[in-house]
């Protein structure tokens, strides 16, 4: 499956990085398209026209202004269209691109690495053969999960920004470590193996977030007065508090 991305941003030049496959690939700043596929390999064109034309699926990756300009562009070339525009529904696809296999698609940054999380939604021309070769794909970035579309921007708001809430958590437990005398550099990798190794265990327990808690922790115990701290300053809220505001934001 030949592979177009339109927008080399943050976001397109990650997921290019997780899929490890030569795209085809333009940008409003054509350095941007230019640097990617030295990246990743492939070729950086100079129209989207031509990404469109010569892509199996073209995969959007630009601001979700430009829709409809971008739309416009192609001119009906694409084959199948993967969008990850944050905010823009199915609906909205459709009407800019009529009568093409649409897909909804949410990845976090993380699938650079190849460990991110892709919720995905698909439109109703798409069939059971290529929603398989879309779903292979992008699992080799990561791990791949059908959503409703009303659930979108939940799973938008859980996963998009986990990296981001990842990092100010460990920018935060690991100033508590220096300020007990721990140098930064030993702090942050003790944090980053200890939130890598949870997850993991979060993962092998079934998501059993109570099972995993009651084996690290002990009545009076550290494990215990961590938490109870952590209660105190309300984190359980702050984290719905955050949601709440990405889903306003989005609506």
């Amino acid at each position: 499956m030949v592979v177009g991305i339109i927008g080399c941003g943050n976001m397109g030049t990650a997921l290019a990085r997780g899929l490890g496959t030569p795209v085809l690939c333009s940008d409003a700043l054509p350095e941007l398209a230019l640097r990617l596929a030295a990246d990743v390999g492939g070729e950086a064109l100079s129209t989207n026209a031509e990404v469109a034309e010569r892509s199996d699926l073209l995969v959007l990756c630009h601001k979700p202004y430009q829709l409809e300009e971008v739309a416009d562009q192609v001119g009906g070339r694409a084959k199948a269209v993967a969008s990850i525009l944050a905010g823009v529904p199915l609906s909205a696809l459709e009407a800019a691109y009529p009568d093409t296999p649409l897909l909804r698609l949410m990845p976090n940054i993380a699938v650079e690495v190849g460990r991110g999380v892709i919720c995905y939604v698909r439109g109703g021309l798409v069939d059971d053969r290529l929603a398989a070769e879309v779903v292979e794909l992008f699992g080799r970035a990561g791990k791949v999960v059908a959503v409703e579309e009303r659930l979108i921007d939940v799973a938008m708001g859980l996963i998009a920004v986990a990296p981001a809430y990842v990092a100010l958590i460990a920018e935060a437990w690991i100033d508590a470590g220096v300020a007990h005398g721990m140098r930064a550099d030993q702090a942050g990798e003790l944090v980053a193996e200890a939130i890598a190794g949870s997850a993991e265990l979060l993962l092998a327990h079934d998501l059993d977030t109570l099972r995993v808690r009651r084996a690290v922790t002990t009545p009076r115990g550290v494990t215990a007065q961590g938490l109870a701290a952590l209660e105190r300053a309300a984190v359980r809220t702050a984290l719905q508090d955050a949601l709440d505001a990405v889903i306003g934001h989005l609506g």
